[in-house]
């Protein structure tokens, strides 16, 4: 019977490199065991044992950035709460506990000679991100690839599409339950069934094994009426801090994250301060305080920094970024349903000609990473979704504006070399300062049906993929990409490089993101050293295709 497990106490060694040793504490029937571990000898126990129980995360490379006292004391609380958890689980289940390696686990020290180093028992504080990433290819072959992170929203809305005991947890490292909103109290509120279906979530995850984290998200568009109140006064923030840690701990949860859309401003109608940001700010230190270094703090976010009491862009966001996690851009809508369509989420500014060019993946990486947030604390938001237009276009403009010598020439459908929809430019228009982009140039004559597809009924609305694909407007190809199909064609937008789909005969147009487009943001996020990427949302996927394309465009 195990009456404690216990990892209070750490201390430090310098061979062969300074590293952590974790004092292990565990009351085994009234005998006191005591050993001292590395992190890698937990990840090595775990192995052997292939329990379905979950470690704390693997995370040197994503937290080397942050300043090293910090570093070292949230690293090392985190482990210490996940592996004395992880520890009770093993303990606390007949089938692993009475193994030979459980009890030599507890009970004897490995040599420091027989010890091979491995670059997560370091210091952070010890190493530069530099020597880290030199280090990593040097000891173990570990890369920033392994460290990168494949999120997704997953809205209460969707079990009846995906049930949470049916989700591929392997192919995401975090999952975003949304949402749970602020009320008129300072506190939170579920929506009908959420509470049943947040709990069904975190359990699947866990049995999964799979290591992913569930993290409650607040908000969202509609969803924002009580912010600014829940963070105005000291009282107010005061309840509102504890009413999030108390739904953190009674549904087992891995962290908080704020989709405010958005702070001093009105959004979808909310009332609004110019002190929100800072009051926001004020939040987030609180819940620091109250959750520990364990726990994700995470927001979604526009493409520029909140505003400031001035209503301008803040141009230092380093204080947030030492209390958060993550900054999700929310590269997405930025051009809906329109007589002249234009992309829903542009990877750049590709041709120079957008009137909103900070409106990209590009431009809301430069504007967070000039007001100094680490672009290693960045996630990029990518939309599983697109938008359905009543237009006569068969070119985008939108945002992007093209001009005149910029149009697009229809007059003979091909496919790239790459095997990528390709549209004709009279000039220009190639995305060579981004890099792992490739933006081709030519309409896509790929496979069609005879049936007619019909999104009329989508005019001026959003549209999931795996609907424009039900529709019959997409087909899969066998090598699981898609091409057009039902009357539709399917160009490609060289200036967002993102794909798009027109109906002459129809007056219907179709902005969206595919594996092609997904692949190619992801590898943005990924070349740029950023955090990885997270969509919206789970549900408006083809299955699993675009996570996939997706999952190994960031390298995993």
């Amino acid at each position: 019977m195990v009456s404690s497990v216990l990892i209070a106490k750490h201390t430090t060694a310098s061979t062969p490199r300074p590293h952590i040793l974790y004092t292990v504490q565990v009351n085994v029937g009234g005998r006191e065991l005591t050993a001292q571990r590395r992190y890698s000898e937990f990840v090595a126990l775990h192995a052997t044992l292939n329990d379905p129980y979950t470690l704390p995360p693997k995370r040197l490379l994503v937290t080397t950035f942050i300043p090293s006292a910090w570093v070292d004391d949230a690293l090392i609380e985190e482990r210490k709460a996940g592996l004395a958890e992880y520890l009770t689980d093993i303990l606390s289940t007949p089938k692993y506990k009475d193994q030979a390696i459980v009890f030599e686990f507890l009970t004897t020290q490995t040599s420091e000679r027989d010890q091979k180093f491995d670059l997560e028992d370091a210091l952070p504080s010890t190493l530069t991100r530099t020597r880290a990433l030199a280090l990593a290819a040097d000891v173990n072959g570990l890369t920033t690839a392994s460290t990168m992170i494949a999120g997704a929203y997953y809205p209460d809305w969707a079990a009846t599409a995906v049930p949470p005991e049916s989700i591929d947890f392997t192919k995401f490292d975090l999952l975003f339950f949304a949402f749970a909103t602020p009320t008129s109290t300072s506190g939170i509120a579920f929506g009908t069934n959420s509470v049943a279906m947040l709990k069904r979530l975190v359990a699947a995850a866990k049995a999964s094994g799979s290591g992913t984290r569930i993290i409650l998200s607040l908000g969202g568009w509609g969803g924002c009426t009580y912010f600014s109140q829940a963070c105005s006064t000291p009282a107010n923030r005061t309840k509102f801090v504890s009413a999030i840690a108390t739904a953190i701990n009674t549904y087992n949860l891995d962290g908080i994250d704020f989709d405010w859309e958005f702070p001093n401003n009105a959004g979808a109608g909310q009332p609004f301060s110019s002190a929100d940001t800072a009051n926001l700010l004020l939040v987030f230190k609180a819940l620091r305080v109250s959750l520990g270094s364990c726990k994700i703090i995470s927001a979604a976010a526009s493409h520029t920094p909140w505003l400031g009491a001035n209503g301008n862009p803040l141009t230092d966001v380093s204080a947030f970024a030492a209390v958060l996690n993550y900054v999700m851009i929310m590269n997405y809508d930025v051009w809906g349903a329109s007589a002249t369509p234009g992309p829903n989420a542009p990877i750049g500014n590709l041709c120079g000609t957008s009137t909103q060019p900070v409106a990209s993946a590009q431009g809301g990486f430069k504007a967070w990473t000039t007001a100094k947030f680490p672009a290693a604390q960045l996630l990029l938001g990518l939309p599983l979704y697109g938008y359905v237009s009543k237009s006569t276009k068969t070119v985008l403009t939108g945002s992007l504006m093209p001009s005149a010598e910029m149009n697009v020439l229809h007059s003979e459908e091909a496919v790239g070399a790459d095997g990528k929809p390709t549209t004709h430019f009279l000039k220009g228009g190639h995305a060579k300062d981004i890099a792992d982009v490739s933006a081709p140039a030519e309409v896509s004559a790929t496979a069609t049906t005879t049936a007619t597809a019909n999104l009329t009924a989508y005019w001026g609305q959003q549209i999931a993929f795996k609907d424009i694909v039900k529709a019959g407007a997409l087909v899969k190809k066998s090598d699981g990409n898609y091409g057009q199909a039902g009357g539709f064609t399917m160009a490609w937008d060289n200036c967002s490089d993102t794909p798009f789909l027109y109906n002459k005969a129809q007056t219907t147009v179709v902005t969206y993101d595919d594996t092609w487009s997904l692949a190619d943001k992801a590898k943005f996020a990924k070349s740029n050293g950023m955090a990885g990427c997270c969509t919206w949302s789970l549900d408006q996927d083809d299955g699993l295709t675009l996570q996939k394309a997706i999952y190994t465009a960031l390298g995993k």
